[in-house]
């Protein structure tokens, strides 16, 4: 019989983290749980002042403080504040198909994720073997909650970028 593992929160976190930018080849993520201290190493400085401005510092969960430090690993050579952050945070990241950006009366980032069921470990009493599976659009609701004008959809294939932007689903919030 397999025994029962407990994730806490702050690991939930660490996974999500891992599953939205672990593919990207500029980022390196490292969770040491003595220090409660997750540390993103990114290559790309820019993409690190994106992360960085995108990310809190302190991630709290009841009376644990979790600390997410983003560690960039180049000099800046000229920062373009022409790009919008989460543009620039997630460029080369292979899990983001398309960002699309509006104009018009109200704009808005339409952030959409290649169309890929995310697995990982997170205690879930409603699988066997206590995986988490999810879509890459929720996961980045969930770390990015703040997000004012940014929407985060998944990639439906073969269809037209100005049909698939404008499904309600895609930009719906969940009210949980």
């Amino acid at each position: 019989m397999a025994k029962l593992k407990k994730s806490p929160p702050w690991q939930t976190y660490y996974d999500e983290l891992t599953a939205l930018f672990g593919e990207d080849p500029d980022i390196q993520i490292l969770y040491d749980e003595d220090k409660q201290e997750i540390k993103m190493y990114v290559d790309n400085a820019d993409k690190a002042d994106a992360l960085a401005a995108l990310l809190p510092s302190v991630q709290e969960f009841g009376n644990v403080k979790l600390k997410v430090n983003i560690v960039p690993g180049n000099a800046r050579f000229g920062v373009d504040d022409t790009k919008p952050p989460f543009e620039v945070a997630f460029a080369g990241n292979p899990v983001v198909s398309f960002i699309e950006k509006t104009a018009g009366i109200f704009e808005a980032t339409y952030v959409v994720f290649v169309n890929e069921v995310v697995q990982y470990f997170d205690d879930n009493i409603g699988d066997i073997h206590g995986m988490q599976s999810t879509l890459y659009q929720d996961i980045a609701k969930r770390i990015f909650p703040d997000a004012k004008g940014v929407f985060f959809c998944t990639d439906l294939p073969g269809m037209p970028v100005d049909e698939l932007l404008g499904l309600l689903d895609c930009i719906e919030d969940d009210e949980e």
